[in-house]
């Protein structure tokens, strides 16, 4: 896979929220505002990245009964630093996202992306997919936030926007509204993102094929004669 295919795959036919459907607690708890989105997308980018390549990094000399928990400390440290430097420059968002920047260790995206792709493959592809998956966490962090605040809250960043702010939907900033706002946005994805062409299946590929020897498309041309 080219390094550009590589990168895209996260934002619309791999989107981690919107086709992968993971991290959907930190995306509905923290998409009430953009600010709070915005942070959280690049403390998880950040932490995704530093994983990806550290776990690559060592993917051959860390042993396989306990990579999951060798997988956790290493996200662990990096989601430390993160929480470090956001409590030192940005202590409002720091404060704002809470226990769900914590919660970043055991985020299904960080461990998934540890687990499937960079503990398989080489460094700069790893930091490449890192780059990707965050980037598509963000910007669907940012599509869900946007569309909540400025209909629900009649603002953006904070910022007020004049006629909305007096006819605004209370819900969409509650629970029940991000549940509603997120299945609208994963709807769209299915109806206009890209799909994976469909594969054709055969005897070639079925675990099974040595026990019944092609029985089955024996079986498959008599029912079609």
């Amino acid at each position: 896979m080219k390094a550009w295919q590589n990168f895209i795959k996260g934002i619309v036919r791999e989107n981690p929220v919107l086709v992968l459907l993971l991290g959907t607690c930190p995306t509905l708890a923290v998409t009430t505002s953009v600010s709070n989105a915005f942070g959280m997308g690049a403390a998880a980018t950040a932490v995704l990245l530093g994983s990806n390549v550290a776990i690559s990094a060592m993917r051959k000399v860390i042993p396989d009964k306990v990579r999951i928990p060798s997988y956790i400390v290493i996200i662990a440290a990096f989601v430390t630093v993160v929480e470090m430097i956001m409590h030192a420059f940005v202590p409002a968002i720091y404060d704002a996202l809470g226990v769900f920047l914590s919660l970043i260790v055991v985020n299904c995206i960080i461990l998934g992306r540890a687990e499937m792709y960079a503990s398989k493959n080489s460094v700069g592809a790893s930091a490449i997919d890192a780059l990707g998956m965050g980037v598509g966490f963000t910007l669907a962090l940012l599509a869900m936030s946007t569309i909540r605040e400025v209909l629900g809250a009649g603002s953006w960043m904070g910022f007020e926007i004049p006629l909305l702010s007096n006819y605004t939907i209370p819900i969409l900033k509650e629970a029940p509204g991000g549940f509603f706002v997120f299945g609208c946005l994963i709807a769209l994805v299915n109806k206009f993102g890209k799909s994976e062409p469909k594969k054709e299946f055969s005897c070639a590929g079925c675990p099974s094929a040595t026990l019944c020897k092609g029985k089955c498309e024996e079986t498959g041309k008599e029912s079609e004669a």
